[in-house]
Protein backbone atom coordinates (compact mmCIF):
# COMPACT_ATOMS: atom_id res chain seq x y z
CA UNK A 1 0.00 0.00 0.00
CA UNK A 2 1.20 3.54 -0.36
CA UNK A 3 1.72 6.56 1.84
CA UNK A 4 0.00 9.48 0.47
CA UNK A 5 2.73 12.06 1.96
CA UNK A 6 5.23 11.09 4.56
CA UNK A 7 7.69 14.17 6.35
CA UNK A 8 10.27 14.58 8.29
CA UNK A 9 11.79 17.51 9.48
CA UNK A 10 15.34 18.33 10.50
CA UNK A 11 16.48 21.67 12.91
CA UNK A 12 18.88 23.62 11.65
CA UNK A 13 21.73 24.06 14.45
CA UNK A 14 22.98 27.40 15.53
CA UNK A 15 25.72 29.13 13.70
CA UNK A 16 24.38 27.09 10.92
CA UNK A 17 24.07 28.50 7.08
CA UNK A 18 22.18 26.05 4.86
CA UNK A 19 21.38 26.75 0.31
CA UNK A 20 19.21 24.43 -0.53
CA UNK A 21 18.79 24.49 -4.61
CA UNK A 22 16.98 21.48 -6.52
CA UNK A 23 17.94 18.99 -4.14
CA UNK A 24 21.07 19.90 -3.91
CA UNK A 25 22.32 20.83 -0.13
CA UNK A 26 25.35 23.25 0.91
CA UNK A 27 26.15 23.72 4.74
CA UNK A 28 28.29 26.44 5.78
CA UNK A 29 29.61 26.13 9.98
CA UNK A 30 32.61 27.33 11.79
CA UNK A 31 34.50 23.86 10.74
CA UNK A 32 34.06 24.47 7.13
CA UNK A 33 31.20 23.81 4.56
CA UNK A 34 30.18 20.65 2.70
CA UNK A 35 28.11 19.68 -0.20
CA UNK A 36 26.01 16.76 -1.01
CA UNK A 37 23.67 15.83 -3.91
CA UNK A 38 20.53 14.42 -3.77
CA UNK A 39 18.91 14.31 -7.28
CA UNK A 40 19.67 10.97 -7.72
CA UNK A 41 16.81 10.08 -4.91
CA UNK A 42 13.72 9.31 -7.40
CA UNK A 43 10.53 10.96 -5.70
CA UNK A 44 12.17 13.38 -2.35
CA UNK A 45 10.69 17.07 -2.48
CA UNK A 46 13.74 19.08 0.18
CA UNK A 47 12.68 22.92 1.35
CA UNK A 48 14.29 24.67 3.37
CA UNK A 49 11.99 26.78 5.60
CA UNK A 50 13.51 29.87 7.24
CA UNK A 51 10.46 30.89 9.37
CA UNK A 52 11.09 27.73 11.53
CA UNK A 53 15.09 27.22 10.58
CA UNK A 54 14.30 23.89 9.16
CA UNK A 55 14.78 21.38 6.22
CA UNK A 56 11.54 19.33 5.50
CA UNK A 57 12.08 16.28 3.19
CA UNK A 58 8.73 15.31 1.97
CA UNK A 59 7.99 12.36 -0.27
CA UNK A 60 4.50 11.43 -1.76
CA UNK A 61 2.78 8.19 -3.20
CA UNK A 62 5.34 5.95 -2.00
CA UNK A 63 5.89 2.32 -0.91
CA UNK A 64 7.38 0.93 2.15
CA UNK A 65 10.40 0.51 0.49
CA UNK A 66 11.11 3.67 -1.32
CA UNK A 67 9.94 5.34 1.80
CA UNK A 68 13.07 4.07 3.41
CA UNK A 69 15.40 6.72 1.41
CA UNK A 70 13.32 9.60 3.15
CA UNK A 71 15.31 8.58 6.55
CA UNK A 72 18.77 8.02 4.73
CA UNK A 73 18.38 11.50 3.36
CA UNK A 74 17.30 13.24 6.19
CA UNK A 75 20.63 11.23 8.08
CA UNK A 76 23.34 12.32 5.57
CA UNK A 77 22.00 16.12 5.96
CA UNK A 78 22.07 15.44 10.18
CA UNK A 79 25.78 14.21 9.01
CA UNK A 80 26.83 17.55 7.32
CA UNK A 81 25.24 19.36 10.12
CA UNK A 82 27.56 17.67 12.51
CA UNK A 83 30.49 17.67 10.48
CA UNK A 84 30.86 21.57 10.03
CA UNK A 85 30.66 21.89 13.49
CA UNK A 86 32.01 19.45 15.40
CA UNK A 87 33.98 17.01 12.89
CA UNK A 88 34.68 13.40 12.95
CA UNK A 89 37.07 11.36 14.16
CA UNK A 90 38.24 7.43 14.12
CA UNK A 91 40.73 6.02 15.97
CA UNK A 92 42.65 2.74 14.20
CA UNK A 93 44.95 0.74 16.16
CA UNK A 94 47.70 -1.86 14.45
CA UNK A 95 47.14 -5.81 15.73
CA UNK A 96 50.42 -7.73 15.11
CA UNK A 97 51.61 -11.45 16.60
CA UNK A 98 55.30 -11.39 15.63
CA UNK A 99 56.48 -8.62 13.35
CA UNK A 100 55.93 -4.91 14.79
CA UNK A 101 54.73 -2.87 12.22
CA UNK A 102 56.30 0.51 10.99
CA UNK A 103 53.87 3.17 10.32
CA UNK A 104 55.74 6.59 8.55
CA UNK A 105 53.06 9.73 8.49
CA UNK A 106 53.97 12.47 6.01
CA UNK A 107 54.39 15.82 7.26
CA UNK A 108 51.09 17.01 6.04
CA UNK A 109 49.60 14.20 7.61
CA UNK A 110 47.50 13.21 3.99
CA UNK A 111 49.71 10.25 3.68
CA UNK A 112 50.64 7.50 5.36
CA UNK A 113 52.94 4.19 5.03
CA UNK A 114 52.96 1.02 6.21
CA UNK A 115 56.04 -1.22 6.66
CA UNK A 116 57.32 -4.78 7.89
CA UNK A 117 53.43 -5.77 7.66
CA UNK A 118 54.19 -9.70 7.74
CA UNK A 119 57.43 -9.33 7.68
CA UNK A 120 57.27 -7.84 3.96
CA UNK A 121 59.61 -5.92 2.58
CA UNK A 122 56.68 -4.04 0.51
CA UNK A 123 56.01 -0.61 1.66
CA UNK A 124 51.74 0.13 1.70
CA UNK A 125 51.26 3.74 0.50
CA UNK A 126 47.47 5.06 1.57
CA UNK A 127 46.43 8.69 -0.04
CA UNK A 128 44.14 10.30 2.73
CA UNK A 129 40.66 11.45 0.99
CA UNK A 130 40.08 14.68 0.67
CA UNK A 131 40.04 16.84 3.88
CA UNK A 132 40.99 13.93 6.30
CA UNK A 133 44.20 14.32 8.20
CA UNK A 134 46.11 11.61 9.80
CA UNK A 135 47.97 11.56 12.92
CA UNK A 136 49.57 9.35 15.69
CA UNK A 137 47.63 8.99 19.16
CA UNK A 138 50.40 10.00 21.45
CA UNK A 139 48.62 8.19 24.40
CA UNK A 140 48.28 4.98 22.97
CA UNK A 141 50.84 2.62 20.91
CA UNK A 142 50.34 1.87 17.68
CA UNK A 143 47.38 3.88 17.46
CA UNK A 144 46.32 6.24 14.02
CA UNK A 145 43.80 9.36 14.35
CA UNK A 146 42.00 10.15 11.48
CA UNK A 147 40.07 13.03 11.93
CA UNK A 148 37.75 15.54 9.34
CA UNK A 149 34.54 16.93 8.56
CA UNK A 150 33.15 14.63 5.95
CA UNK A 151 32.23 11.70 7.43
CA UNK A 152 32.44 9.84 4.12
CA UNK A 153 35.41 10.53 3.51
CA UNK A 154 37.07 9.87 7.04
CA UNK A 155 35.41 6.59 7.03
CA UNK A 156 36.61 5.86 3.12
CA UNK A 157 40.07 6.51 4.46
CA UNK A 158 40.05 4.09 7.47
CA UNK A 159 38.90 1.29 5.24
CA UNK A 160 41.87 2.67 2.79
CA UNK A 161 44.02 1.59 5.75
CA UNK A 162 42.02 -1.67 6.53
CA UNK A 163 42.08 -2.65 3.27
CA UNK A 164 45.83 -2.27 2.12
CA UNK A 165 46.64 -4.86 5.39
CA UNK A 166 44.64 -7.45 4.33
CA UNK A 167 46.18 -10.70 4.73
CA UNK A 168 46.31 -12.87 2.04
CA UNK A 169 46.57 -16.58 0.88
CA UNK A 170 46.74 -17.20 5.01
CA UNK A 171 44.31 -18.44 7.40
CA UNK A 172 42.53 -15.23 8.59
CA UNK A 173 41.81 -16.84 12.03
CA UNK A 174 45.22 -17.46 12.51
CA UNK A 175 46.88 -14.59 11.19
CA UNK A 176 44.82 -11.49 12.43
CA UNK A 177 47.28 -8.78 11.63
CA UNK A 178 46.09 -6.02 10.00
CA UNK A 179 44.59 -2.20 11.06
CA UNK A 180 41.41 -1.96 12.60
CA UNK A 181 38.92 0.80 13.98
CA UNK A 182 38.49 1.18 17.21
CA UNK A 183 36.88 3.92 18.03
CA UNK A 184 34.81 6.66 16.37
CA UNK A 185 32.95 9.71 17.15
CA UNK A 186 32.60 12.78 16.67
CA UNK A 187 35.65 15.27 17.76
CA UNK A 188 35.08 16.43 21.27
CA UNK A 189 37.02 19.65 21.96
CA UNK A 190 37.27 19.65 25.89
Amino acid sequence: MKVLKAERELAIPEGITVTLKARKISVKGPRGSLERDFTHVPRIDLYHNKEENKIVATMFFSSKKRLAVLRTVCSHISNLFEGVTKGFRYKMRAVYAHFPVNVNIDGKGEKVEIRNFLGEKRTRTCVMQEGVKIKRDDMVKDCLVLEGNDIDNVSKSAALIHMSCLVKKKDIRKFLDGFYVSEKGVINDD
